[in-house]
């Protein structure tokens, strides 16, 4: 129609830290994100999250590029590493300056954990919020964000509300080594990329206000969110480099692609169970519900094992009382 403006095409992202090999949790939240693009017709990107270059693994990006080739997860368009984005996570934090959002901090890590405790640990203090004491100087950049409340509705999650001032305090946009933070970075990225519906892990939900703030903050669109339920081992601990998670096998990956499917809600049909991978991701893709993911956690007894093996996964669909009403 003369007039009408089309709807901006859908583009999703996978966004790994390059820390270690993708094991089954990064899978599930890689697959989850790649079949909600495919499934609405939009690109699906990848990005490197290689700022904390001190974590990083030579290779780890290699690695999980390959595992996600070899699974049938091809992405669109170059990987972006944002270790080679920092100009432009100054000029945001040079914005926020300027607009009265941000401020220089010269406390100690210890002087910063001195207030009360928070969502994630202390919240700082305030010491430096008003201009830098005598005889301090400037060590990290913190984010002035006062009493606001911010609040989005999830799109697996449901409702989420935080009120940042008492549940995470004036957060670190730059850190004292010098690194800019995840929290800047990723929504800057974010804008930048066109990112126009966020599918991450739920162990990222109580970092969302953070980044919602930023985005109103620097005049960024927000864009939607789904937060799918994080993978946890037999021990009740999230599948991680530091818990030991085995990277997924590349053999047998049919199998692996149906436990994923399964963990995610799907109902994958029996006569999948003999179809290759390409025959699993057309059919994943035709039927994509993400109405129907848990609110999770899951825990897969068996994916953390060197062996490689995968024991029947358990979703319990359950609400987080943190934040969520």
């Amino acid at each position: 129609m003369p007039g009408s403006a089309s709807p901006p095409p859908y583009r999703g992202r996978f966004a790994p830290s390059p820390t270690g090999a993708l094991h089954f949790g990064s899978l599930l939240t890689a697959l989850a994100s790649f079949l909600q693009a495919r499934s609405r017709g939009g690109e699906w990107l990848v990005r490197m999250e290689d700022l904390d270059r001190p974590r990083s693994v030579p290779g780890a990006d290699r690695e999980i590029l390959s595992a996600l080739e070899h699974y049938g997860l091809h992405w669109d368009g170059p990987v972006i590493y944002q270790s080679r984005r920092s100009h432009a996570y100054e000029r945001a934090l040079r914005r926020l300056v300027d607009r009265g959002k941000a401020f220089a901090c010269g406390c100690t890590r210890r002087e910063a954990a001195s207030g009360p405790s928070g969502l994630e640990g202390p919240i700082y203090p305030g010491t430096c919020r008003n201009g830098l004491p005598p005889g301090r100087h400037a060590r990290s950049m913190r984010a002035r964000v006062g009493g606001v409340s911010i609040g989005f509705e999830d799109a697996v999650q449901g409702t989420y509300r935080q009120q940042l001032g008492s549940a995470v305090g004036d957060f670190v946009i730059r850190r004292a080594d010098g690194l800019f933070a995840y929290q800047l970075a990723v929504v800057i990225d974010d804008a930048w990329q066109g990112i126009s519906q966020i599918v991450r892990g739920a162990d990222l939900l109580s970092s969302t206000p953070r980044q919602i703030w930023l985005q109103r903050a620097l005049d960024l669109p927000t864009p939607g969110y789904a937060h799918v339920p994080i993978v946890g081992n037999g021990a009740g601990q999230k599948l991680s480099k530091q818990t030991h998670a085995s990277p997924v096998p590349l053999a047998d990956k049919e199998r692996w692609l149906l436990a994923a499917l399964r963990c995610l809600g799907q109902c994958p049909d029996n006569a999948l169970r003999d179809a290759n991978r390409d025959e699993i991701l057309a059919w994943a893709m035709a039927h994509w519900r993400l109405g129907a993911v848990p609110r999770g956690p899951i825990i897969v007894r068996g994916a953390d094992r060197a062996r490689g093996t995968l024991d029947s996964p358990h979703a319990q669909d359950r609400r987080d009382a943190r934040g969520i009403q």
